[in-house]
């Protein structure tokens, strides 16, 4: 039986989209992102919840400036995770919890801001000897009240380490690849597992609730299907090329577009999603989570649960609780 927010075709139910959005007007974080804000906490969308934040840096060419690399300085957060992802160019990171490093091109850092860190990010100093292309997503993860006072800490995921499946579409021949940033991918009729006799690839990005975290290219003209759990919100961004969502041409996201679903009743079992690229191609990034379901209130780098929170997590920054960066 079909669900309400889903349609039934065949033997599957494919999840419904909710709205194709259009890219808000970019602005600068610091002197070295230069960000579309897709979608964030404030506006109180139970849609994307377990994520509070997107900023999407479409690629952009960065003149050489080594005397002066381009960047955010020291701020501080607390009560969710960030997760930069680096499609170009390279970001080096340093944090009050000791974790740091440089990501370079299809690496992802795993910030978990927990009971408090002050960080950097900036470009590297390779990148910015050099100049060149680049491009990054940020994504901040909600932690739930009772992880929030989590220690920080500090993931360096590896582009070479991440699984990466082949995907085929129902003739069997290749369509795409999906990297396993973090999750676990079920090979569909449409995918075919990276290790022998394993039907699922586990990403390494450890989490505090259930997501998905996949990175999905598809080749030009090429339909893909990928399976969600009920249980979990989804959103998917379009970074390049356009996509047809379902089947359905009246549902087509081009570059620079966030796609919501509608709310599932949370039933078991798992709904599909349909991804056909136009002729150049498409690259997306799938997000899917269960819900906290939890009061969200935000005050610029902190999200807790309640006024008073925000008004300790002040109160702690100021008194130099979060630490310092050696």
């Amino acid at each position: 039986m079909a669900m309400q927010n889903s349609k039934q075709n065949s033997n599957k139910t494919y999840r419904q989209v909710d709205k194709i959005h259009a890219a808000p007007r970019p602005h600068w974080v610091g002197d070295g992102f230069h960000v579309n804000p897709m979608f964030n906490h404030m506006v109180g969308d139970k849609r994307t919840d377990p994520f509070l934040m997107l900023d999407y840096a479409a690629k952009q060419y960065f003149e050489p400036n080594a005397q002066a690399p381009r960047g955010v300085g020291q701020h501080p957060h607390k009560g969710f995770e960030t997760v930069t992802i680096a499609y170009a160019g390279e970001v080096s990171h340093r944090d009050s919890s000791g974790g740091g490093g440089t990501i370079k091109t299809g690496d992802v850092q795993w910030m978990t801001a927990g009971n408090g860190v002050i960080h950097e990010e900036f470009h590297s100093p390779e990148f910015s000897q050099a100049g060149g292309d680049f491009s990054m997503v940020q994504l901040w993860v909600n932690l739930p009240a009772k992880d929030k006072a989590t220690p920080a800490k500090y993931q360096h995921l590896a582009n070479d380490d991440m699984p990466l499946v082949s995907l085929h579409d129902d003739e069997g021949l290749h369509a795409g690849q999906v990297k396993v940033i973090a999750g676990e991918f079920t090979p569909t009729i449409n995918a075919k597992a990276p290790q022998q006799g394993d039907n699922k690839a586990r990403g390494i990005g450890t989490t505090f609730t259930p997501i998905n975290l996949w990175d999905i290219s598809i080749e030009p003209n090429r339909s893909i299907e990928v399976a969600i759990s009920r249980s979990h919100n989804l959103l998917l961004l379009s970074m390049q090329g356009d996509v047809i969502i379902n089947s359905d041409h009246d549902q087509q996201a081009h570059a620079n577009q966030l796609i919501t679903f509608e709310i599932e009743s949370g039933d078991t079992g798992e709904d599909f999603v349909r991804l056909t690229a136009g002729k150049a191609g498409a690259k997306i990034l799938l997000m899917s989570g269960e819900p906290i379901n939890e009061p969200v209130v935000g005050y610029g780098p902190f999200v807790m649960n309640s006024q008073a929170e925000i008004r300790q997590a002040i109160l702690d920054f100021n008194a130099g609780k979060f630490g310092d960066i050696q």
